[in-house]
């Protein structure tokens, strides 16, 4: 049963069931408006200002649905305080059964933006994989509503996501075994143009997590049938706005890495990873690239490879050498 009540801050319902919770901020009516395309990738942490009011003017003042398994409704009075809205909606997901809700189908088919928080990327996977929400978001997709993800939203973005089934994997661990539990790649849960044969990662330079995206990326290459693989890395407090026209600029604080596998690794469970020739661009903070080239050409340029479990750069001090 449906129940709402009124909650402290004006316009806000409130809405709990045993699979889910629902919190607008807000006009409780549809608004219709026009979305205008493009994808928000966020790398975590403070959010970036500039990037929301990037993603959220595309929703063209209509109502934006965030997305979560874990936390509150906090970006539903941040996202209004960023840009002119007809209202904010968080859906907390309790379990898969909500993707089988017609309430939350409802919002998600009526949403002029659509955002994923972050959190535990795994959740989204279990509830969401081969279920009515993954149909409903992908539609959404195809009629150009605008999408975004941070952290472990973020995850889920690409053709291909570490799904952190197993907890999460450090470089270490992925980098020893690529076949460790730990590296539990999935693949087609979203369907985004221009993020196909392409895995994401998060808190990036942080975390020391580029070990790990070669790992990710030998095991896609070596395991699908992507002719090259791509995968994007985002600092903390960085995000990438992504256009319809392939047009793409870093914002925030921090950098986004873009690397790039052609060659299919030989790959042996048990053993240190081996990866040759893989092409790393780093984008700082304030550049733009076009994303179907895959770079610009006044960016940083070097090549790293994997040698016994060993990460090995062409360039001395580069990001991702151990």
């Amino acid at each position: 049963m449906f129940r709402l009540a009124l909650l402290a801050i004006p316009a806000a319902i409130y809405g709990q069931t045993a699979s889910y919770e629902y919190i607008l901020a807000g006009s409780a009516a549809d608004a219709k408006t026009k979305p205008v395309f493009g994808v928000l990738l966020a790398g975590g942490g403070k959010s970036d200002d500039a990037s929301f009011r990037w993603f959220l003017k595309r929703a063209g003042g209509g109502d934006v649905v965030v997305l979560r398994a874990s936390g509150t409704d906090a970006y539903n009075s941040y996202f209004l305080g960023l840009a002119k809205l007809d209202s904010v909606e968080t859906i907390i997901f309790k379990s898969e059964a909500a993707a089988r809700e017609p309430f939350v189908l409802d919002k998600i088919r009526n949403a002029e933006a659509i955002f994923f928080a972050g959190g535990d990327q795994w959740n989204y996977v279990r509830y969401w994989d081969s279920t009515p929400v993954a149909a409903a978001l992908n539609d959404a997709i195809r009629r150009g509503v605008p999408i975004g993800g941070a952290s472990a939203g973020l995850a889920i973005l690409g053709e291909f996501s570490f799904s952190a089934r197993h907890d999460t994997v450090t470089s270490a661990t992925a980098l020893a075994d690529p076949f460790h539990e730990k590296v539990a790649v999935h693949k087609g849960l979203l369907s985004i143009p221009g993020l196909n044969c392409l895995i994401t990662d998060s808190h990036f330079a942080k975390r020391d997590r580029m070990g790990r995206l070669l790992v990710f990326l030998g095991r896609i290459r070596g395991e699908n049938d992507c002719a090259e693989v791509r995968g994007i890395g985002i600092d903390e407090r960085a995000a990438v706005t992504l256009d319809a026209n392939g047009e793409a600029q870093v914002t925030g604080e921090g950098s986004a890495f873009l690397v790039r596998l052609r060659e299919k690794p030989i790959l042996r469970r048990g053993k240190p990873a081996d990866i040759s020739a893989v092409e790393v661009q780093s984008v700082p903070s304030g550049a733009r690239f076009n994303w179907t080239k895959w770079g610009r050409a006044e960016g940083e340029n070097y090549q790293l490879s994997v040698e016994a479990g060993v990460v090995k750069s062409t360039s001395v001090g580069t990001y991702g050498t151990q």
